[in-house]
C-alpha cells in the first residue's frame, strides 16, 4: 500500500491511517486540479491513493467552465449534444487523473490508484440502461484503474452483477441500510461468478462498496432534536457510526463464507467498505470524526480536501475503532429505534434523496453547459 512520506510531518495521522489498513481517496475532481500539480501534490504529500467522483462534483467544477473552455469550444464547433459534451468532459477527466494514479495502481497490484466515475443518475432505476452506460463509460476511459460507480438501488444491483461479470471493475454507491449492503455484497459476489464461468481473470477485478456515513446522523440527529428528550439528545451522533460499524461486521462474514473462499482461491479480490460521505454536517461534531472513528483494515476513506486536511492537521488515528464495537453499536441502534425512530424509514428516505440529489445536481450540470454550448452559436439540447 502506498503511504505517506515520512518527511511530511504535518500528515502524521494520515499516515498512521494508511499503515493502519486505510486507503485515503480524495472525493474531489476538477481539470484545474489536475493540471496545477495539485492532485500529484496530494498524492505525494498527503498519502491520496485514490479519487471518487459524482454528479455533485462534477456539476461544481464543469459548471464554473474554468479550465474547460478549449474542450467546449471544440464540442459546440462539433455541434454535440449536451448530453455527449458532459460524457466527454467527464470522462476526458477522469482519464487524465487515472493517468496521475497510475503509479499508485501498479504499486498496489491495482488494489488502489484507482479513480471513479458514476453512470448518469436519471438510469438509477433502469438495470439495462445502467449496465450499458457502465460499459460506455469504462470503454470511452479506457484506463485500468477506474471504477464505474452504479448505485445500489434495486435496479442498479442486477446491473452491478452484469458489469462485474463483464469485467468492469465497480465502485457500488449510495448504500445507506445494512440490508441493502449484503444485497451488494450478494451481487458483486454472483459478477464474479459469472466472469469466472465466461473464464476471465478475477484477480483484474476490482469493487468497492461505498457506505454512506454523515447523512445518516444528519437526518437521525433531526429527529431525536424534535423528540427533545435528554435520552434522545444523548443518542445524536451515534447512529452513523453504529451503522457503519455493523456493515463492517456484515464484510467480515461475507468474505469469510465458503462462497467467497472458492472465488478467493481462483484470484478474486474482496469488495472493500469505503466510507463515503465523511465530512461531517453538524459543525457541533469533530471534524475528523468519520475518520478517527472509522479506522478498520481493508477499508477506504473518501474525503473531500477539507476533512483531508483536517486529519493531516489534529486526526487522531489510533489503529482499529470498528472491530471493537459491534455490539455498542446494535445497543444505540436499538436505542433509536425504541425512540420510535424507524431505521428501515430512515434508510429508505436516504437513499431516495441521494438518487434525487444527484439527478438534480447533474441536471444543473446539463443547464450550464447547454449555456455554455448556445453562447458559442450551438442550439444545444
Amino acid at each position: 500500500m502506498i503511504t505517506v512520506t515520512e518527511a511530511t510531518a504535518s500528515a502524521g495521522a494520515l499516515k498512521r491511517l494508511s499503515e493502519a489498513g486505510v486507503s485515503i481517496w480524495l472525493d474531489d475532481l476538477s481539470r484545474r486540479r489536475v493540471e496545477s500539480g495539485n492532485l500529484a501534490e496530494l498524492v505525494r504529500t498527503k498519502g491520496v491513493a485514490g479519487v471518487t467522483t459524482n454528479p455533485s462534483i462534477f456539476q461544481a467544477a464543469i459548471g464554473s467552465g474554468e479550465g474547460y473552455e478549449q474542450q467546449l469550444a471544440d464540442l459546440a464547433v462539433r455541434g454535440v449534444t449536451v448530453d455527449e459534451a458532459v460524457r466527454m468532459m467527464t470522462t476526458a477527466d477522469v482519464r487524465a487523473a487515472a493517468d496521475v494514479l497510475r503509479p499508485v495502481y501498479e504499486a498496489t497490484g491495482g488494489r488502489d490508484g484507482r479513480v471513479s466515475l458514476e453512470v448518469d443518475p436519471r438510469l438509477a432505476h433502469d438495470t439495462a440502461a445502467t449496465a450499458a452506460e457502465a460499459r460506455q463509460l469504462a470503454w470511452l476511459v479506457d484506463r485500468p484503474n477506474v471504477m464505474i460507480k452504479i448505485p445500489a438501488t434495486k435496479a442498479g444491483l442486477p446491473a452491478i452483477t452484469e458489469v462485474i461479470g463483464a469485467g468492469i471493475s465497480v465502485n457500488v454507491t449510495l448504500i445507506f441500510s445494512l440490508e441493502r449492503y449484503r444485497e451488494v455484497t450478494d451481487a458483486y459476489l454472483a459478477g464474479l461468478e459469472r466472469a469466472r464461468a465466461a473464464g476471465l481473470e478475477l484477480s483484474a477485478v476490482h469493487s468497492v462498496a461505498s457506505f454512506f456515513v454523515s447523512r445518516v446522523d444528519a437526518e437521525v440527529d433531526k429527529r431525536l432534536t424534535l423528540l427533545g428528550t435528554d435520552e434522545a439528545l444523548a443518542l445524536k451522533g451515534r447512529a452513523a457510526l453504529a451503522n457503519a460499524r455493523l456493515a463492517y461486521e456484515a464484510y467480515e462474514e461475507v468474505f469469510a463464507g465458503p462462497r467467497w473462499q472458492a472465488l478467493e482461491e481462483a484470484g478474486a479480490n474482496r469488495q472493500r467498505p469505503l466510507w463515503a460521505s465523511t465530512g461531517v454536517k453538524d459543525p457541533a461534531y469533530e471534524d475528523t470524526l468519520y475518520v478517527d472513528g472509522l479506522v478498520a483494515p481493508g477499508t477506504v476513506n473518501t474525503m473531500p480536501e477539507s476533512t483531508l486536511d483536517a486529519v493531516a492537521d489534529h486526526g487522531d488515528v489510533r489503529g482499529d475503532t470498528v472491530t471493537g464495537g459491534y455490539d455498542r453499536a446494535r445497543a444505540d441502534l436499538a436505542a433509536v429505534e425504541r425512540l420510535g425512530i424507524a431505521y428501515d424509514e430512515v434508510v429508505r428516505q436516504l437513499e431516495d434523496e441521494g438518487v434525487a440529489k444527484f439527478e438534480v445536481a447533474w441536471q444543473d450540470l446539463l443547464d450550464a453547459v447547454t449555456k455554455s454550448l448556445n453562447s458559442m452559436g450551438v442550439d444545444a439540447e
